[in-house]
């Protein structure tokens, strides 16, 4: 269950329950003492019950908001996918958003009126799962739905709708392979597993496959694995085991338990001796991939070579990433997780070169590493320091209970992969009990043979009950609940500083962002990137500790600390255990007022940093964005600067501690800042803190700065800019023009009349490109709105014969919805009814509401008009969307950046006779 670190904290989840605490054994006589340290209680509670079909069921109830997360696992992947129908089970998860028998339409339709959120389909290799935050309300609804499709799909499926999804499918497949690195995982799968192993191809599967897929094949899949006993339902959140019981036996009680299934436990195919390939591909860095075939999911060796991973290529304070990016400097990046899965596991170390390294160095290291590991085993404090911070991870998950690595996901997972809905306190004691030993153990045992078992036991005998719930309509969603946010206390310090306090006791955390008044905008006249270098830097030390200390002493504390710029601001954000919070501010405090830009860690990340900006050029979506600005704003202005903020080589190049030292000096001040918190946490509690370790931050005697903004004027006509991408099987279309800034009185009829256009799954840009022509992976319109200006701006992704007329499609949507086609009724009831519905479950977690509030603040507005979105939403007149897009879509002016194979498009492209044409390159330099 661990593909990077942020799912690791999923199998460590009962490192909370009970209040346990984190100790580790030493590994050697003369290892460092290690600290215990408490960990926070967090308890996920649930029932569960199987209905007589077989269907089980699992219910959390959780009732700190009115929502409740409906989450439905089915127990197949692509590793059950037969010889020539690779990405199938992939296939089909997009032919279930596609309509049922009793409701023919787009799957997200209803959901979107009654505001759900965190609202997706998933295929790996081993479950296909479908998930929705919903208001409880509309709990009925969703179960509805969700039982129409498990029970009522196929005489909804169509040749014309499976023609649809499989181009779609088609177009995620192309624009994964368009990216740098797109073909490496397919193509490990076919070199690592022996032929026919379900692991021997990969999720999305091969065009030809695909192409081949016939409705018969849809019946048949459909029949073979999505029958209730092949079904996990978990319900989390506003909701109690006999509510759902009586729910559950109403809307799913009727179906069939669907075909007796063979099921394989284990294949994990191990290796011997080394093989080796090499792949040429349009890629910024040499990258090195490293793996072996391993344990599969749920041994107690995968959970040791999980916590291996990140002590050896995990993050800052990993061997690998100490002696290759930081001591050597030889790469750029390095990387490494345990690949769980139910068959088979596989141990990747990862690395990109810096350019002119030569990979076997890098491999050497690698080795060394990982030999020394094998001899002596990780010390005491390294296995006591990844069990923490990833407890700590756990404990921001479970604030959630959907969507990814929510509870509803982890008790989902368990009773999959496990049959055991609370499997992560299994998993946990595993992990608890592990010693350097152990870990040691495990990295020497891989690298011998492994072993294929199958048992087959006879399938119990089940039954269905009647149909209960009427199939000919819909349920309605009940009366809404309405938005009840948490006071807000403002208080300032004793410099000036203005202090916003939140109030959240749910779970123990607090989580603080300071907003400074500068962001890119304030490079304006300097070195562009300086702001984001700056801020970056704060994280490579203070004049008491170095970058490594400080990371090493916020992993130890369950800490996230982060320093960053955007366009218009600069944030220092924390987020702390409640138990570590002084300790965590106390770092904080000293980030902000003593960073030592020592000159070592300048040059370190001046590599990496421009490094980035090579992959920023390889990758389509940031290059077009990277260059547009500059073209709708002029040279002339604050503006008119990469949108990645990460400036330019030249730029990066001619930074020095002098300017960083300068810039810190002059926008670094609490008379242009303020700080806002959102936690378990009161004003009693956190002001003395705040004083204690804040108060000494004072602004320098010089005058406040102030950013310069000249006025720019929009473009009367098109332009079209094309940027040359040899080979990429996709085109990548980005249009934009000038539009108004955040804050603006009408901002909520923009944001509604984007919406409709082209800000949603369901809106006209995407139904036409994705859904109707299955052109595009996604197509999407955006209002980019800054604090002195603002940007319309279109995008879409599509496969290279279709340049053109997409282009002419994206065209004739902003076209008909200012002519003949304009925003209609129930498309506005529908955006009022998703943006008001959801919003009881917006402010689910701390995060969310610390950004509104942010958000809310930088507008000079208050909590109440948080609070009146929802009615000031309701009280949107059509006529007034239809206005709004008259007066803000500009489609004859707009500016086009064209990312891709000019061979293939460029005389389509030119015969739109758009506008002017001029072919750019990956810098935005006119050729």
């Amino acid at each position: 269950m661990r593909l990077s670190k942020t799912l690791t904290a999923m199998a460590v989840a009962s490192v909370l329950l009970g209040g346990c605490q984190a100790t580790a054994q030493q590994s050697a006589a003369n290892d460092p003492v290690v600290v215990q340290q408490n960990l926070p209680e967090v308890d996920i509670s649930y029932e569960s019950f199987t209905l007589d079909n077989g269907l089980r069921v699992v219910v959390h109830e959780d009732r700190k908001a009115p929502i409740v997360a409906v989450n439905v696992w089915y127990g197949v992947g692509s590793k059950d996918e037969p010889e020539g129908k690779s990405g199938f089970a992939h296939l089909f998860e997009h032919l279930m958003f596609n309509g049922t028998e009793n409701y023919d339409d787009e799957y997200f339709g209803p959901f979107e009126r009654a505001g759900a959120t965190d609202m997706n389909g998933t295929t790996n290799s081993d479950r296909t799962n479908y998930f929705q935050n919903v208001p409880t309300p509309a709990l009925d609804m969703a179960l509805w739905m969700e039982s129409d499709r498990m029970g009522h799909l196929l005489g909804a499926i169509t040749q014309e709708k499976l023609d649809e999804q499989r181009g779609v499918v088609q177009n995620e497949k192309r624009q994964g392979e368009a990216q740098p690195y797109g073909r490496v995982f397919g193509y490990l799968a076919e070199q690592t597993f022996p032929e026919g192993h379900p692991y021997s191809w990969s999720v999305i599967g091969s065009m030809e496959d695909l192409n081949a897929a016939s409705l018969d094949d849809v019946h048949q899949w459909f029949n073979d694995y999505y029958g209730t006993a092949n079904a996990v339902v978990v319900l989390a959140g506003d909701i109690d085991v006999e509510t759902a019981k009586a729910k559950m036996n109403k809307y799913f009680g009727h179906i069939d338990a669907g075909k007796p299934l063979k099921k394989m436990k284990s294949w994990v195919a191990k290796r011997e001796g080394t093989k080796r390939a090499t792949m040429e591909d349009n890629v910024p860095a040499a990258r090195l991939y490293k793996l072996w075939n391993t344990a599969e999911m749920g041994t107690a060796d995968s959970e040791y070579l999980s916590m291996l991973v990140d002590i050896l290529a995990s993050g800052k304070n990993s061997r690998l990433y100490q002696r290759l990016v930081y001591d050597e400097q030889i790469a750029s990046m390095v990387s490494g997780f345990q690949y769980e899965r139910q068959l088979a596991g596989q141990f990747f170390v990862i690395a990109d070169a810096k350019p002119g390294v030569d990979m076997d160095r890098i491999e050497a290291i690698i080795d060394e590493e990982l030999a020394k590991i094998i001899a002596e085993g990780p010390t005491a404090e390294e296995l006591a320091r990844t069990k923490f911070s990833n407890a700590a991870g756990f404990v921001r998950g479970a604030e959630r209970i959907g969507g990814f690595g929510g509870k509803s996901d982890i008790l989902a997972a368990g009773t999959v992969y496990h049959d055991d809905p609370g499997f992560y306190k299994t998993s946990w004691d595993v992990i608890e009990k592990a010693s350097p030993a152990d870990v040691q153990a495990a990295a020497e045992r891989w690298l011998s043979d492994g072993a294929f078992v199958l048992n087959v036991v006879p399938q119990p005998k089940y039954t269905t009950a009647e149909p209960q719930a009427d199939r000919s309509q819909l349920p309605e969603v009940g009366e809404l609940p309405q938005l009840d946010l948490p006071e807000l206390t403002t208080f300032t310090l004793s410099n000036g500083l203005e202090v916003a306090l939140a109030e959240r006791h749910d779970v123990p955390t607090v989580q603080m962002r300071l907003i400074i008044d500068s962001g890119y905008a304030s490079d304006f006249g300097a070195k562009v990137g300086t702001a984001s270098y700056t801020m970056s830097m704060l994280r490579e030390g203070t004049t008491s500790r170095d970058s490594l200390e400080l990371s090493k002493e916020l992993e130890s504390l369950g800490t996230n600390l982060y320093a960053s710029a955007s366009l218009d601001n600069s944030t220092v954000s924390m987020d702390s255990l409640v138990t570590n919070l002084e300790s965590s501010l106390e770092i904080m405090a000293d980030v902000l007022m003593n960073p030592a830009f020592s000159e070592e860690e300048i040059e370190r990340k001046r590599g990496l940093w421009l490094e980035n900006i090579k992959k920023e050029k390889a990758q389509p979506t940031a290059m077009a964005y990277r260059v547009l600005p500059k073209l709708v704003f002029g040279d002339n202005h604050a503006y008119s600067v990469p949108l990645t903020g990460s400036g330019t080589e030249a730029s990066i190049e001619s930074l020095n501690r002098d300017d960083l030292v300068a810039h810190a000096n002059t926008w670094l001040r609490p008379d242009i800042s303020r700080l806002v918190i959102v936690g378990a946490t009161t004003e009693a509690e956190i002001k003395p803190l705040l004083e204690a370790y804040l108060g000494e931050w004072q602004a320098p005697a010089a005058n406040a700065p102030s950013k310069q903004f000249t006025d720019v004027q929009p473009q009367q006509e098109a332009r079209v800019f094309l940027i040359d991408q040899p080979g990429t099987p996709q085109s990548t279309i980005i249009a934009g023009h000038l539009a108004p800034q955040d804050g603006v009185d009408n901002e909520i009829a923009i944001d509604v009349m984007n919406t409709i256009l082209g800000g949603s799954f369901t809106s006209r840009l995407n139904m036409n490109l994705r859904e109707d022509k299955g052109w595009s992976y996604g197509a999407r319109s955006s209002w980019f709105a800054a604090d002195e200006a603002g940007m319309i701006l279109a995008s879409a992704p599509v496969q290279t014969d279709k340049t053109k007329e997409s282009i002419q499609e994206i065209l004739k949507e902003f076209n008909g919805y200012m002519g003949d086609e304009p925003a209609t009724t129930d498309e506005l009831e529908k955006v009022i009814a998703n943006k008001t519905a959801k919003l009881p479950g917006a402010y689910e977690t701390k995060s969310s509401l610390l950004s509104s509030i942010v958000d809310t603040l930088e507008k000079g507005k208050g909590m109440e008009w948080l609070e009146s979105y929802g009615s000031r939403v309701r009280s949107l007149e059509l006529d007034t969307v239809q206005q709004t897009a008259d007066d803000v879509l500009r489609p004859d002016a707009l500016t086009w950046v064209i990312i891709g194979d000019l061979s293939q498009i460029e005389d389509d492209v030119r015969a739109l006779n758009l506008g002017t044409v001029t072919k750019l390159d990956s810098n935005g330099n006119e050729i």
